[in-house]
């Protein structure tokens, strides 16, 4: 145990005296934040707009009073879809960012120091994820508390305090799979080219197989739909979402919203998930996340007991 927390203290120290890759990991989901407000803003607003004048429609052609839609309540959904859009993607892939120490210490030589020490190969294995995981939970509560200073500073917040608690909740998982993928993926790696292009690729394609760029109910085709259901991120980005936006949804009931636009607009935007046609609670998300997380963190141990092994052979 004393192996274990002296090398996860040697890996955090490492990590932040690194200036260069702090402060790049930590800088990521503030530009995200501003390149969502820029961009993704007028598309979110566009979609509930859009979405607000068929339930006026509708309302029309019941003979139902219209309902009117404060300008707040408008930008309070926006701001909670940028927030859980950008945690959702961040939290992951800030991890790819923060287990390069690993990659660097196979280049410098240190990892081999390590091997020939009296230190465990499973100490070893630990260290450097629990070291990964803390140093990505720092940069996850920082865009976190960033984002809620950005909806603070909108005018919109509709959470109450058990929402941001789930929300903190939803992170802390979200970054504990981002850290076990990344771990998993980083043992196969050998050098800084190799890691910087994963992460490149990560960072570029991960918001889109997660449905945080685009919602999945927004492809067009169900089979893409119906396999990016198989991704355990998927499932994170929509457990944020739901508690970012549960004040919001309460919002617009009280506001008159018909039950079948509030419908409408939970599934355009996931928080209501559906696997082969059969909607998909959130307990069943959680569970689907917190097993992915401890099967990924199996695999990893393993590959590091079959990576010890072999080279006894």
């Amino acid at each position: 145990m004393r192996t274990f927390l002296a090398l996860t203290k040697r890996h955090i120290k490492v990590f932040f005296k690194d200036k260069g890759l702090f402060f790049s990991s930590l800088i990521t989901p503030i530009i995200l934040l501003i390149l969502y407000a820029t961009f993704l803003a007028s598309v979110y607003k566009d979609s509930f707009v859009s979405a607000i004048k068929d339930a006026q429609k509708l309302q029309a052609d019941q003979g139902l009073p219209i309902i009117s839609v404060p300008e707040k309540l408008i930008d309070g959904t926006v701001a909670a879809q940028l927030f859980s859009s950008l945690l959702a993607v961040s939290c992951v892939t800030v991890a790819f960012c923060s287990n390069l120490i690993m990659i660097q210490d196979k280049v410098n030589g240190v990892r081999s120091d390590f091997i020939v020490s009296p230190a465990k190969k499973s100490s070893m294995a630990l260290s450097y994820f629990t070291a990964s995981l803390l140093s990505t939970l720092i940069v996850s509560f920082t865009a976190t508390i960033a984002c809620f200073i950005y909806i603070l500073i909108k005018g919109c917040w509709y959470m109450s305090f058990a929402d941001v608690m789930l929300i903190i909740a939803d992170v802390v998982l979200l970054t504990t799979f981002g850290t076990a993928l990344s771990s998993i993926v980083n043992v196969f790696l050998t050098t800084n080219g190799q890691a910087q292009a994963v992460g490149t690729i990560v960072s570029a394609g991960y918001g889109f197989l997660c449905g945080a760029y685009m919602p999945i109910n927004s492809f067009n085709s169900e089979i893409l739909q119906n396999a990016l259901m198989f991704l355990p991120g998927t499932y994170g980005t929509s457990l944020i979402r739901n508690h970012a936006l549960k004040g919001v949804f309460a919002e617009m009931e009280s506001v008159g919203f018909p039950p079948e636009t509030m419908n409408g607009i939970k599934a355009g935007i996931d928080c209501r998930l559906s696997f082969f046609g059969a909607n998909v609670e959130q307990w069943v998300m959680y569970l689907v996340l917190i097993g992915s997380v401890v099967l990924l963190i199996g695999i990893y141990i393993l590959l590091n007991v079959l990576k010890r092994d072999a080279k006894r052979k």
